[in-house]
């Protein structure tokens, strides 16, 4: 690691590198327990693959956004480290795969000499924070959105209240009411408004969320104005931390505490944790995100069109003009997301005379380039074009959203990148009107958690199995009706039926012919769907389920020769739980660590709600004593009470409870952090005395 530690100029960052290459050599050892590590290495981005001895990378692009640098550097690491491919993701981040865990400190050092990072990018923490891609040029917006995610994104990153939640937390930016980025689909999802007085502020969704059990947000606030964004979200994940389910990850999200506790209550949390929130008003710096270098004109002559047709397609459904008079945006349309390294640097090479320094990566898997002038379109078509970029149909039914599936993932149940590419063809070859029609869109998943974001798409398809006598074959869960309505309104599809696999490029044929010989004229899909019901497209459908019918080809799963064979690891999109006494106290340990060097640095609330999580993990340890494994921190705060206080076996002097949830009842000021912390030191202390007999820093794995 003395390699490039005099590299990295940010003494924060470096140190979280030599960290991370000190725990992997304290695992490798056996210092460390397997699960504790697991949780450790996925909140620095460090995921693993379907693929035993190897890793998924994730690279956290906060809203999307690279310059032409950034992008130039992740190509070098993946090819240095990982397959030469660059994956696009649906949270706006790239993902690269085959990486040896031992490498990873190393390629993470690489990445952050150009500003990249891959801290939280996975596990129990804030995602990548996402945005609509036009946010800045989008002629519809009322301001620019991208400099709140960038301020939401710094205050985030490192932050003590989301370093271990209960489970992942997810934030969105649209820039406009067209919702773009799918607010009604988040944790916390913002829409910018201006008010009669000309204010900025956002209407704000809570509790939303897909996966396997899809929950549209509620909207909380109509105008939240933009000094108190910062605060509402840290007042949010506090009580997501507190009151968030740990044991049971299928109810772990921010939307189960919401059903559980009722959306008034939550909301009376919330306004309760903002005495103890770091800041109480944050002004957003909004020229932190500059406009990026704009390329300088050129006389371009007189430049042929090397496809005439290809480029007016192109022009009708990828380019559009930007709110600066005289510069275009422009999509492309990038297959399953993937981006072969060698193709990245040369468009690299095409666009760095022709559109500005700025890159975007956008929800559906493809790229987003701004500042190209009209006299540059037809120069930027043809080098497209040569590329292989140059397809028509961003953003259409055509333009096919994907997960990764069986490929690499550990939860894949059945293949998606390969049936994406398939569909697209069917659609190229026998529906070429519909790469102008952005109503309808397709999304698949390898299963049913949505990384494709299947259940807000109007065709959704996620991987299934079926079970026909004693064989099993590979299936797709068939979803309708779903999609953005708009202004923070959206809608989750309705599983309609399950089919075989190789049988749903007929269930598109069948919704496709029927849609074009029955709906109304300018009727939109979705509402064709509510007309005609959801049993209309099951009996539609039914046929197709039919497994009386099977032929050998209905057993092999698209991608593959071999038949079938179901085949889910254990995923990791959750992180983990971690219940062993030794490392709750080993955490313990940590995080006091954590909370005095809060303290040095004057950054109380740090250190204080550092503080807050020595009590947690404490008192956690203890009640595991009596096999009481409670799954909340609310949880772990009242047991510890009734089976230790209330019972007299530990002094405190007072409850626990009055004790812990201080935090919340106090500013974060420098004589409150003091006390706390050494009300926290002696707690420790005590808990250790106690659990002696238990308490090692040598794990045997």
């Amino acid at each position: 690691m003395q390699s490039f530690r005099t590299e990295l100029e940010n003494p924060i960052v470096e140190k979280d590198i030599i960290d991370l290459e000190k725990k992997i050599r304290e695992f490798r050892e056996g210092k460390i327990h397997d699960e504790k590590f697991r949780s450790l290495r996925l909140a620095r981005g460090i995921y693993g693959q379907r693929q035993p001895g190897v890793q998924m990378i994730r690279i956290k692009l906060p809203f999307g956004k690279m310059t032409f640098k950034q992008l130039l550097r992740i190509a070098d690491v993946s090819d240095k480290y990982a397959s030469r491919n660059l994956h696009l993701t649906t949270r706006q981040d790239i993902q690269i795969h085959y990486v040896s865990l031992d490498r990873t400190p190393e390629l993470w050092a690489e990445l952050e000499q150009d500003d990249v990072t891959l801290r939280e990018a996975c596990g129990n923490t804030v995602r990548n924070i996402t945005a609509s891609p036009t946010a800045g040029i989008d002629p519809k917006e009322p301001f620019d959105v991208s400099p709140y995610a960038h301020g939401a994104f710094e205050y985030l990153l490192r932050n003590p209240v989301n370093q271990d939640m209960p489970r992942k937390f997810k934030i969105a930016f649209s820039a406009s009411d067209e919702d773009t980025a799918f607010s009604f689909a988040h944790d916390l999802g913002f829409i910018p408004k201006i008010n009669a007085s000309g204010e900025r502020g956002f209407k704000v969704m809570l509790g939303g969320g897909l996966g396997a059990q899809p929950i549209l947000a509620h909207i909380v606030e109509e105008f939240l104005p933009e000094d108190r964004l910062i605060p509402y979200i840290e007042s949010t994940i506090r009580v997501f931390d507190r009151y968030g389910e740990r044991a049971n990850r299928n109810k772990a999200r921010l939307k189960y505490v919401i059903q559980k506790l009722g959306l008034d209550e939550v909301l009376r949390l919330m306004q309760v944790e903002r005495t103890a929130n770091k800041v109480k008003t944050y002004k957003i710096n909004i020229e932190a995100v500059e406009v990026p270098v704009l390329p300088l004109p050129i006389d371009f002559g007189d430049v042929s069109i090397t496809n005439p047709l290809g480029y007016e397609q192109w022009l009708a459904t990828n380019v559009f003009e930007q709110k600066q008079t005289g510069f275009f945006g422009v999509y492309i349309k990038v297959l399953t997301g993937d981006i072969p390294t060698d193709q990245a640097r040369k468009l690299v090479a095409l666009l760095q005379p022709l559109a500005g320094d700025e890159i975007r990566a956008t929800q559906n898997q493809g790229l987003l380039l701004k500042y190209i002038r009209k006299e540059a379109l037809i120069t930027l078509y043809n080098g497209l074009a040569e590329l292989g970029l140059a397809a028509p149909g961003f953003d259409s039914v055509a333009d096919v959203t994907t997960c990764p599936g069986t490929d690499t993932c550990n939860l894949g149940i059945s293949n998606s990148m390969t049936f994406a590419r398939v569909l697209e063809d069917l659609i190229y070859n026998e529906y070429e009107d519909l790469i102008y029609n952005r109503d309808i869109t397709i999304k698949i998943s390898g299963c049913m958690n949505s990384c494709g974001q299947h259940s807000m798409a109007h065709i959704g398809f996620h991987g299934s199995s079926l079970k026909a006598g004693a064989k099993v074959l590979p299936s797709m869960q068939v979803m309708l009706g779903g999609g953005v309505v708009g202004n923070g309104v959206g809608r989750a599809g309705d599983r309609v039926i399950k089919i075989p696999s190789k049988r749903a490029t007929q269930v598109l044929r069948d919704l496709l012919d029927d849609y074009k010989a029955n709906s109304n004229e300018n009727e939109l899909f979705n509402d064709y769907y509510d007309r005609q019901g959801k049993d209309y497209f099951y009996q539609m459908l039914k046929p197709l389920a039919d497994l009386t019918t099977l032929t050998d080809e209905d057993y092999v799963d698209w991608g593959h020769v071999e038949s079938y064979e179901k085949a889910i690891g254990v995923g990791e999109c959750a992180g983990v739980v971690i219940d062993l006494v030794a490392t709750l106290l080993y955490e313990s340990d940590e995080k006091m660590e954590w909370a005095n060097e809060s303290f040095a640095n004057g950054a109380w609330a740090d250190a204080i709600y550092h503080s807050y999580n020595v009590f947690i993990n404490s008192a956690k340890a203890l009640l595991l004593d009596k096999g009481i494994n409670s799954s909340t921190q609310i949880g772990i705060i009242r047991e510890f009470d009734a089976q230790y206080i209330d019972t007299h076996e530990f002094e405190l002097g007072s409850s626990f409870n009055d004790l812990v949830t201080q935090l919340n009842q106090h500013e974060p000021s420098e004589a409150f952090a003091t006390r706390y912390k050494e009300l926290a030191t002696g707690f420790l202390a005590s808990v250790k005395a106690k659990e002696k007999r238990f308490y090692s820093h040598e794990f045997s794995v």
